[in-house]
C-alpha cells in the first residue's frame, strides 16, 4: 500500500506539473521546441487515442486513476483537470464546464507556442541565413 500512496502523491504532482507547463512553457525560450512537443502529444492524446478511449484520454490520468482503484479511491471524475481543480477549490464544479475550460487552454497553449516557436525559428533564419 505505501507504493500506492507514492505513485498517488507522484501523479498529482506530475500530472499538475504537466498541465502548468502546458500553460507556461511557452514564455521561455529554453522550453518553447519541448512546450510545443508536449501540447501536440496532449492533443493527439485527447483526440486520436480519444477515438478509441474517449475524447480526452490521457494515458497519466488512466494510471493514476488505477493506482487510486488500489487505495480504495472509486468515485473519480472522467478527467484529471476536473479532479485538480476540485482538489485544490474544494468545489464540485460542472465537468462539462471544466472540460470546456481544459481545451480552451490547449488551443490557447497550442497556438501562443505556434507562434513564438515560428518566430523564434524566422529570427534564427535572419541571423544565421543558409
Amino acid at each position: 500500500m505505501i507504493i500506492y500512496a507514492f505513485l498517488d502523491k507522484f501523479f498529482f504532482v506530475f500530472h499538475s506539473a504537466i498541465i502548468v507547463f502546458i500553460i507556461s512553457g511557452w514564455l521561455l525560450k529554453k522550453t518553447r521546441l519541448a512546450h510545443l512537443l508536449v501540447v501536440l502529444l496532449t492533443a493527439f492524446s485527447w483526440t486520436i487515442l480519444g477515438i478509441w478511449y474517449g475524447f480526452g484520454f490521457c494515458p497519466s490520468t488512466q494510471w493514476h486513476w488505477q493506482v487510486r482503484m488500489k487505495l480504495g479511491h472509486y468515485d473519480m471524475p472522467s478527467t484529471y483537470t476536473k479532479f485538480l481543480i476540485d482538489s485544490l477549490t474544494g468545489l464540485d464544479l460542472n465537468a462539462r464546464l471544466v472540460d470546456i475550460l481544459a481545451v480552451c487552454v490547449l488551443l490557447l497553449a497550442l497556438f501562443a507556442s505556434v507562434l513564438v516557436n515560428r518566430r523564434d525559428l524566422r529570427r534564427k533564419k535572419k541571423i544565421h541565413p543558409v
